[in-house]
């Protein structure tokens, strides 16, 4: 092969390795087109893990599975969700008696296991399907998608827990399988119980440091490196084992050797009730945490800068009608390698609203995340909302329901338009759609359109039509008992689309 070729082929399957497989066919030869531009095609597969929803017995999960329509797609595909451990083929799971783990041993050549039955299989884009389950029983899940239903898939979970540590309710977008994450906002305090959960879906091990970094650096740990995590299995680590101190704000860095894995944190306080703690963007000079409910009468930053050198960030609260300075706290200062954190109290007033943090100065990469605090006294309860990507191009949320949903959208650098699709119900509904434009530095929670006739739950998705970014969440509300009872998920670009450089030659024809 020439050298031109080569490197087409190797460009395109760089970018298709990002989130999924993208296909690469000859281009039409009758019209010849020598741009340089990229074509966006519809990833043809993708994955995702879920982690095990609690070890409680009164926890009642639901698992929600939604892609949405997407133009370009074949006819055929699947999506489906599994137990992470395997089963043996003589009807035994394939696990360590001992851990309950999976233990990921089998015949030499495999042949002693067979992938668990399906949890979950979706029917059709466009329309999302739950399945419930209750207690503790309930394994963490591995799902791949392909064909039709790969871009954008989709999967949710969600479990109330009536008392105990951790009650109220708690959410997590499922998670595609990665080699590092970060976690500004966990906890090794004697009032919390949090667990990093590290799902491998894969048929070998992987091999993970988990690192901790409290408000003077990193924090001595005595079994975080070298984590052998089994094949098809979930591996929850208790984070107050790993260090002897005792901290309320901590930086969780996951890092992977060999191998992925899934990874989020399981974050559980005696009294403010619990949720996961999904991870914060990459590391980044500017960042933004959508969708702080406005009745939030507690909110606590937490940043963390990883590289050597100290960041000074300027913090803006994106109101509905504009930036301000939350007072005494216009700016955040980071040491290098040292968690800060700072309490902006009762900032929100009454107002929806999403944090914006900049560089006052030289840009230095930061991570991000915020816990919220709803409700008062015994009636508390706490959800976290990590720094996220852009909508981007497309973004989806699932679960929502006929009360207690709430969407917010922030354009912090400048004014934007986009289109909100409301799905079938999981049981029945007409999708609705809905058009927004969102004045530059303001945060809107708006009034997000319902399936006509909604039975069941239903889908929401974001996208963007001209302007500049747009950063959002999705507020999910239901009062127990007196608690109030709430979580918050993000809404990143679904990265259901790659983009594959045009060839301006003929790709069918290669040159020996």
């Amino acid at each position: 092969m020439n050298r031109t070729t080569l490197s087409l082929i190797a460009g395109a399957t760089a970018l298709a390795a990002v989130t999924g497989f993208a296909a690469v066919t000859s281009p039409d030869t009758s019209a010849p087109d020598t741009t340089a531009t990229a074509a966006e095609l519809p990833v043809e597969r993708t994955s995702l893990t879920c982690p095990t929803p609690s070890v409680s017995d009164l926890a009642e999960t639901t698992y929600t599975s939604f892609t949405p329509v997407t133009k370009g797609t074949g006819s055929d595909g699947k999506a489906e969700l599994r137990p992470a451990v395997t089963e043996s083929t003589d009807g035994e799971d394939a696990k360590d008696g001992k851990t309950g783990k999976a233990s990921g041993k089998g015949d030499k050549d495999g042949k002693g296991e067979k992938e668990a039955k399906a949890f979950l299989t979706a029917k059709e884009p466009g329309k999302p399907l739950a399945e419930d389950v209750s207690g503790s029983d309930s394994p963490a899940l591995v799902g791949t998608a392909d064909g039709k239903f790969a871009p954008g898939w989709t999967v949710q979970q969600t479990t109330e827990v009536a008392a105990g540590t951790g009650r109220g309710l708690l959410g997590a977008a499922c998670t595609a399988p990665d080699t590092d994450f970060w976690f500004p906002g966990a906890s090794t305090a004697a009032d919390r119980t949090d667990y990093v959960h590290l799902v491998n879906p894969d048929d070998s091990a992987a091999v993970v440091d988990i690192e901790l970094y409290g408000r003077d650096g990193a924090l001595e740990t005595t079994t975080g490196e070298g984590i052998t995590v089994a094949p098809h299995s979930d591996d929850p680590v208790l984070l107050s084992t790993l260090t002897t101190e005792k901290l309320d704000n901590v930086t969780v860095h996951v890092s992977v050797r060999s191998g992925r894995v899934g990874a989020s944190v399981q974050a559980l306080d005696d009294k403010l009730g619990g949720d996961w703690l999904g991870a914060s963007v990459d590391p980044a000079g500017s960042l933004v945490i959508p969708g702080i409910p406005k009745d939030a009468t507690a909110v606590r930053l937490i940043a963390f800068a990883p590289g050597d050198a100290d960041a000074d960030l300027k913090v803006r609260l994106a109101s509905p009608t504009g930036q301000i300075t939350p007072a005494g706290n216009e700016t955040l200062h980071l040491k290098a390698g040292m968690t800060g954190a700072v309490d902006l109290g009762d900032v929100m007033r009454g107002e929806p609203g999403s944090l914006v943090l900049t560089p006052t100065g030289r840009s230095v990469p930061v991570v991000a995340a915020v816990r919220v605090v709803r409700g008062k006294g015994a009636g508390q309860e706490t959800a976290f909302i990590p720094a996220t990507r852009p909508v981007g191009t497309r973004a989806t949320v699932v679960d929502n329901r006929a009360k207690g949903t709430t969407l917010s959208l922030t354009a912090p650098f400048g004014a934007a338009e986009v289109k909100v699709t409301a799905s079938a119900g999981s049981e029945g509904g007409t999708p609705a759609t809905k058009s927004f434009t969102l004045k530059a530095g303001t945060t809107q929670q708006v009034e997000a359109p319902v399936p006509s006739g909604l039975k069941g739950t239903y889908a929401l998705t974001v996208e963007s039509v001209s302007g500049g970014e747009v950063h959002g969440a999705r507020t999910i509300t239901d009062a127990q008992d007196g608690v109030s009872a709430f979580t918050v998920q993000t809404l990143p670009d679904d990265r259901g689309t790659v983009a594959v450089p045009k060839a301006d030659q003929d790709l069918s024809v290669l040159q020996q």
